[in-house]
């Protein structure tokens, strides 16, 4: 038998859950506690649960603080952000301090249950959902800064000519630029019709749409 403990702010998602999870024979809710300040106390005078589920945006302490400190105390409880949230900081955070996994509020009920067994019988796990967000998001980060590098070389423009580029876009006056980056203004004249005949442009918002295209700006 599994023993859960929920925490969350909102009376009818705790009962809900406690009735979702119950529904299997080996979960039981042992209490369903409304603040992570409760859940503290709770652990302080009753037997510890075998998994803590608590929400992230609570009042007082968020679910990220009570990762932190119940890992502190009771490194043996396995713990996981159960959220509607699903932004890749707040995950990486969640984990970062801790958690053993994070589940979302918005997965099917065979998904929760699955994940609060992995999670329960020591294996971290992450709502495919959330997982899924994490790849494309690294996906694209890489492939955007791998193509950057390589158009940089491709075309030899210096990183002192991609910062008047990047300035160039955000629509700078050369003097503008210069005062900036600290250079003279005929300086930067000259970086910015390098940059055009690098590129093979005609003119300025040439330069900028080419930047866009070619991966050089983002």
């Amino acid at each position: 038998m599994i023993n859960v403990l929920l925490v969350d702010d909102h009376q009818v998602v705790r009962s809900g859950l406690r009735m979702m999870l119950e529904t299997n024979d080996k979960l039981s809710v042992v209490e369903e506690l409304g603040s992570a300040e409760e859940a503290l106390i709770y652990l302080e005078n009753h037997d510890r649960p075998d998994l803590i589920l608590t929400d992230l945006n609570m009042t007082e302490m968020d679910g990220i603080m009570l990762v932190k400190i119940l890992k502190n105390l009771y490194p043996e409880i396995k713990i996981a952000i159960l959220s509607m949230i699903e932004d890749n900081i707040k995950v990486a955070e969640a984990f970062r301090v801790g958690a053993d996994g994070y589940l979302s509020k918005a997965t099917d009920y065979k998904e929760l249950e699955f994940g609060v067994f992995q999670i329960a019988n020591g294996k971290a796990y992450l709502t495919t959902s959330i997982g899924l967000n994490f790849v494309k998001s690294y996906k694209v980060d890489v492939t955007v800064d791998i193509h950057k590098g390589s158009m940089q070389q491709i075309y030899e423009i210096s990183d002192r000519e991609l910062a008047v580029l990047e300035l160039i876009a955000e629509g700078f006056t050369n003097a503008e630029i210069a005062d900036k980056i600290f250079l003279s203004k005929r300086t930067v004249e000259g970086l910015r019709q390098h940059l055009i005949e690098k590129t093979n442009s005609k003119n300025t918002a040439e330069l900028v749409r080419f930047a866009f295209q070619n991966y050089l700006l983002q």
